[in-house]
């Protein structure tokens, strides 16, 4: 007999005062394992012993995927007469228990379960050595380890209030209980059952059974020996009995679409851009320089990775001058049309163009060149896909019960249910996830006007008004306030930007402040002015004759400028589906429609707000966006008998943000009505707007527009008597930019002349179709 010190190593617990509830309570006959071969200390006294194999209900529910506790039955656990070990292994020949000397080959049940009684004083550290046809593994047992979440987490899920959602849901690697494994751990309320189907178990997950976590809709199951890169789904038994095969919620890497399943990832990336993140929160976004570059990264150049667009995106970027690029949705969908605006995959980039890593690697490489990353975030619906969302556990789960509630009226997809905590708690978490574990400096929120009505796109037999009678969604309301709180607490120096296309009252107000409506503001950083892209585009696309009488257009944003922090858009939405190009939205020939052009982009440059473009507009495409062939780049190729045309409307563009950077009254106080002055807005017969920004320390600039295909040579219009002489620092017609190059080249000194309302007035000689900026000299 071997010295006690030989023997196997035990892990001892209480032994209970009444058979565990799994085991069969009738006395049975000892039922001892096939074979034993040990030389283990003999055990104590012996007591009656129990059968080791598991009873009919628990076989029939782990068979069909039924069993809420898999551990407390399988794996190994005290009996009397010593220890019960049981293994479920579908299409296992053998099964052996394996602890240091000690090799004890289980009984074959059938139906693929294995049991022994082993006369053991504790439980041992064993593996298991499973037989199949043809060969053997020696594997760790998945139902001998403890729960790998802890209390806290479950606590703060139930509650709704888990921050760091990532870190508790979903597919992790980990090492427990000193063992290198995968913890996979997905809520569903109302499944019956959730076992774990993968490439590492032949998609067969019948003998993988997650656990039920407590009352919290949580199921866990610690995978030893699964590691990066192995593709899995949970199989969810559904209150009906059926079954369905669904892709991780919380997966952070997916497959390349169409291919739909799950990778189990783990991040090794390096971050550089510590500079970046330390300046990034000195001054908030509504009183810096804000000009924004929109794309779409799948197309911007077609067949590109993330590493490779890291290579190119952002040296064009910093050439053009742009502060930031807004990202189109780059969270995980199926279908290339949606754009990314129907999200299956809320944690995991995009697998089309690379690894969640590559996609660091992109935004670290534009922080290091300068340039801030907004994405766009769609928090307000989600597709029907059978093995993603939609009623993922059998029921209404992400969605509203209520199939009104659920349905979104414009797009075929579904709602969330805001007004239940954890989905609440999905979704804030995913929009801080975003921000700390991809560095993402803002959060361009899509569709909030859809969450924001009860009413919104539908008849009036098809919503139902909130508690107080009215159409507002509260729950709605109450998540964006969440949402926004959330994100400003935890990531200094990050902004929120909603696309809101109504006049909701408090948009970029603080949620602690009550506005007339009785609503806290929403609490988002800026928002998107739907207004005035709207307004200035249709007085843009009339012939100048008629633009005198829809002046108003292009003044009316100004009685509303100050009433939240504007973003002044033109988004890929104005460019796709037979809206045409910007440059095609403009009327007269093609020199015309490209002074036009450019009048109106350094219009829009002066205008209080910041700015957006999409892409292809910077060089005056002629041809709408599509996603299967990205910008109409060959236009720039110097081979091209137009290219000068286009590479002019180009150069325009980098000097609007050149001169924007340098010059604080065209973005330092865009939210204070100190910062601007009309000289003249009524000017409706001449198709002329003149207005002055102002900095902090009262230094001006002079933007005029002559939207009138006319030269005004000595055209006067008031000034302050305090600047002695102004010089043209920008001028849309000149020659560089493919204009006329009618300028001032000289210093243009002020009049006593009173004009406009001011005691003294400039004569400026207007290029038609053009856009003037003037600073003191």
């Amino acid at each position: 007999m071997l010295d006690p010190a030989d023997a196997p190593k035990t892990v001892t617990p209480p032994t209970p005062a009444t058979p565990n509830p799994a085991e069969p309570t009738a006395p049975t006959s000892p039922a001892a394992p096939s074979s034993v071969s040990t030389d283990t200390p003999e055990p104590t006294t012996p007591t009656p012993a129990i059968s080791p194999a598991l009873n009919a209900s628990d076989r029939d529910r782990l068979l069909h995927g039924t069993h809420h506790a898999p551990h407390s039955v399988l794996g190994a656990h005290p009996v009397p007469g010593g220890v019960a070990f049981r293994a479920f292994r579908p299409f296992a020949r053998g099964v052996t228990v394996v602890a240091g000397e000690l090799r004890a080959e289980l009984h074959d049940d059938g139906d693929g379960f294995f049991s022994g009684l082993v006369p053991l004083q504790g439980v041992p550290e064993y593996r298991l050595s499973v037989a199949y046809d043809g060969a053997v593994q020696e594997v760790e047992d998945a139902y001998r380890f403890l729960p790998a979440l802890g209390d806290l987490d479950l606590h703060l899920i139930g509650e709704g209030r888990h921050e760091e959602l990532w870190q508790a849901l979903g597919a992790r690697t980990m090492t427990h209980q000193g063992v290198a494994g995968t913890r996979f751990t997905v809520w569903a309320p109302d499944a019956q059952g959730v076992r774990l189907a993968g490439t590492f178990n032949f998609w067969d997950g019948t003998g993988a059974p997650l656990r039920s976590l407590g009352a919290t809709g949580v199921w866990e199951l610690f995978m030893p020996g699964i590691g990066e890169g192995e593709l899995y789904k949970f199989e969810i038994t559904r209150p009906d009995g059926s079954k369905t095969l669904r892709a991780d919620p919380m997966a952070r890497r997916t497959e390349v679409p169409p291919s739909t399943s799950s990778i189990v990832t783990a991040s090794h990336y390096t971050w550089g851009d510590e500079e970046w993140l330390a300046q990034r929160p000195q001054v908030p976004a509504h009183k810096a320089p804000f000009s924004v570059y929109e794309l779409h990264l799948a197309s911007w150049r077609p067949g590109l990775t993330y590493r490779q667009l890291a290579e190119q995106l952002p040296a064009y970027i910093k050439d053009l001058g742009f502060t930031h690029v807004e990202l189109m949705p780059v969270a995980e969908h199926p279908f290339g049309g949606s754009w990314g605006y129907q999200v299956t995959g809320f944690y995991a980039p995009t697998a089309r163009l690379g690894t969640p890593d590559d996609f660091k690697f992109l935004v670290d490489s534009l922080h290091q060149a300068g340039i801030g990353v907004l994405m766009d975030w769609v928090p307000a619906h989600f597709p029907r896909d059978d093995w993603a969302l939609a009623e993922f556990d059998g029921r209404p789960l992400y969605e509203h019960e209520d199939p009104l509630r659920a349905a979104h009226p414009d797009w075929g997809t579904l709602e969330f249910d805001f007004g239940r905590r954890e989905v609440r708690n999905f979704l804030v978490a995913n929009a801080v996830y975003w921000c700390e574990e991809f560095h993402i400096d803002g959060l361009r929120v899509d569709a909030v006007a859809s969450m924001l009505y009860l009413d919104y796109s539908r008849e009036p037999d098809q919503w139902t008004p909130n508690e107080h009678g009215g159409r507002e969604n509260l729950d709605a309301v109450a998540f964006l306030q969440e949402m926004n709180a959330t994100v400003y607490r935890r990531v200094p120096g990050v902004v929120t930007i909603a696309e809101e296309s109504t006049a909701w009252d408090g948009v970029t107000r603080a949620t602690h402040h009550i506005g007339p409506g009785g609503f806290g503001g929403l609490g988002f950083g800026l928002k998107w002015n739907m207004g005035w892209m709207h307004d200035s585009l249709d007085y843009m696309s009339h012939e100048p004759v008629h633009r005198k009488f829809h002046h108003h257009e292009m003044t009316f944003s100004m009685v509303y400028a100050y009433s939240e922090n504007y973003v002044l858009p033109i988004s890929h939405d104005e460019v796709v589906h037979g809206k045409r190009s910007l440059v095609s939205k403009m009327p007269g020939d093609w020199w015309q429609q490209r002074a036009n052009h450019r009048a109106y982009l350094a219009f829009m440059w002066a205008h209080p707000g910041k700015q957006l473009l999409f892409m292809g507009q910077e060089f005056a495409q002629g041809a709408e966006w599509s996603e299967t062939r990205g910008p109409d780049w060959w236009l720039l190729d110097p081979a091209y008998g137009a290219e000068a045309d286009h590479r002019g409307v180009r150069n325009l563009v980098r000097d609007l943000n050149t001169v924007y950077r340098h010059t604080p009254a065209l973005w330092q106080l865009d939210t204070d009505p100190a910062g601007f002055q009309w000289i003249t807005g009524d000017s409706a017969e001449d198709n002329v707007l003149a207005f002055l920004r102002y900095d902090a320390d009262g230094s001006p600039l002079l933007a005029v527009s002559n939207f009138s295909p006319v030269v005004r040579h000595d055209y006067r219009l008031g000034a302050p008597d305090d600047i002695p002489a102004w010089h043209e620092t920008l001028n849309t017609d000149t020659a560089l930019y493919g204009g006329g190059d009618i300028t001032n080249p000289a210093p243009i000194k002020p009049e006593p002349q009173p004009w406009h309302g001011r005691p003294a007035s400039i004569r400026v000689t207007l290029p038609p179709l053009a856009t003037v900026w003037l600073r003191p000299a």
